[in-house]
């Protein structure tokens, strides 16, 4: 199966521009002084492309690309995708208000994901005629982290401390090490502690929302044989290990008949996860200690497949599936899903979603009032949710009145420093 075989086409683009997004607040823009949007491209951005440089031995085309595009945020503006891409008809079409802006005058979520989809080109990815063909740039970055004695260390230590007889407290750990585990994020450059798991307070000490409760009552009242969850993945490395914790968890508790993990389609914001990801880690846990190969020799036994490190679609069968979808690495907001998409996620009674970035679309990276309920913020959404972020970027729902002004109070970039997180749901 090709790279190329599932990528967005312009009608894709077409489709999603007719979707009527006026009564949602105005979007996150990098034009803003002092914002941490604007900070992303005059700071973060050019320093991603100098370490996309040092990570890698590139060949002298691909470094001058890379540069042509460091030059180009810095200094130029914004330039369509090259014709020659496989899915510029999308890019060119969803993008084409923004060509000609400089990189600091146009939305922020659209900006980054656009951004990501240029390393792409610059590094031939999709270039079946050249040597970088197919070749994750991040990828010795996302390696690294999964090292014996890194991530898996961690999660080894954490499936050690869980309370075996009670599977509540159990279920609440999994989603909190699961939510902190978004902390370890490779385009931020950093690599924050997990939650220590060994409390439940230490664990919701920085929480600002946390609906566990909630989600856990939903799926003990919900306990059928078929009960299907989908857990939409973000960053791989620490956060994916403790996301196949809790996907284990919920398939051998029998919460859930089958477990989906929704990925990406192609390399995206350094360390998300695509499913060539999932067997790296499933490799390195089986080598970490007891508790990991356990959960390692677990989760492949549900696989049931052949796997195969180039796989794009949906794992055949088992109770553990792998499904990317291009709509995951694209700039779209999830008000846009495409219609196979949405009918998909409908037919879960659960969606686990994950990160900062997938917080962001879900809430169109938009200029809400903190005090909007969760609820309401995303009651387009086709299927029972829970929201688990640590928060990197200026928007958050669902706060009650004043708890938004106290934190500015004492801490005035805690929307935006990895600190605290929520666990949001609309069940």
């Amino acid at each position: 199966m090709s790279l190329t075989d599932f990528l967005p086409t312009e009608a894709d683009a077409i489709r999603a521009q007719a979707i009527d997004l006026r009564a949602w607040p105005p979007a996150l823009h990098t034009s803003e002084p002092g914002s941490f949007a604007r900070n992303t491209f005059e700071q973060r951005i050019p320093a991603i492309v100098d370490d996309i440089v040092a990570s890698n031995t590139f060949a002298p085309d691909i470094l001058a690309a890379l540069h042509a595009l460091r030059d180009e945020i810095t200094d130029g503006v914004v330039q369509a995708l090259d014709s020659a891409e496989p899915d510029a008809g999308f890019w060119n079409r969803i993008s084409a208000d923004h060509f000609g802006h400089t990189w600091l005058d146009v939305p922020w979520y659209w900006a980054e994901a656009y951004f990501y989809r240029r390393v792409l080109a610059a590094t031939h990815y999709f270039d079946r005629c050249h040597p970088w063909h197919g070749v994750d740039p991040y990828a010795n970055k996302k390696l690294a982290e999964l090292r014996p004695h890194a991530a898996p260390a961690m999660l080894e230590a954490l499936l050690a401390s869980l309370p075996r007889t009670d599977q509540n407290k159990c279920f609440k750990l999994l989603c909190y090490a699961s939510l902190w585990g978004n902390r370890a994020d490779l385009s931020y450059n950093v690599s924050l502690t997990v939650g220590r798991a060994a409390s439940l307070d230490d664990e919701r000490a920085y929480l600002l929302a946390d609906d566990t409760d909630a989600v856990w009552d939903f799926l003990t009242r919900r306990h059928s044989p078929t009960l299907r969850v989908a857990l939409i993945t973000d960053n791989c490395g620490s956060e994916l290990l403790m996301d196949l914790a809790l996907a284990g968890f919920l398939l051998d508790s029998g919460l859930a008949a089958e477990v989906t993990l929704q990925l990406k389609s192609q390399p995206f914001f350094i360390s998300d996860a695509m499913p060539r990801d999932v067997l790296d880690s499933l490799a390195a846990l089986a080598d970490s200690g007891p508790h990991t190969a356990r959960l390692a020799a677990q989760l492949r036994a549900q696989l049931r497949a052949q796997l195969r490190a180039q796989l794009r679609t949906q794992i055949a069968a088992g109770r553990l599936r792998l499904r990317a979808h291009w709509f995951y690495a694209s700039c779209l907001i999830y008000a846009q899903l495409p219609d196979d998409l949405r009918a998909e996620l409908a037919g879960f009674d659960l969606v686990i979603l994950k990160g900062d970035a997938n917080y962001r679309r879900l809430l169109g990276d938009a200029r809400w009032d903190a005090t909007t309920p969760f609820a309401q913020a995303v009651s387009y959404f086709p299927a029972p949710l829970l929201a688990l972020r640590t928060l990197k970027a200026e928007l958050i729902v669902g706060l009650a009145p004043g708890v938004a002004e106290h934190l500015f109070g004492i801490e005035p970039d805690w929307r935006t420093n990895g600190r605290r997180g929520v666990a949001q749901a609309r069940l």
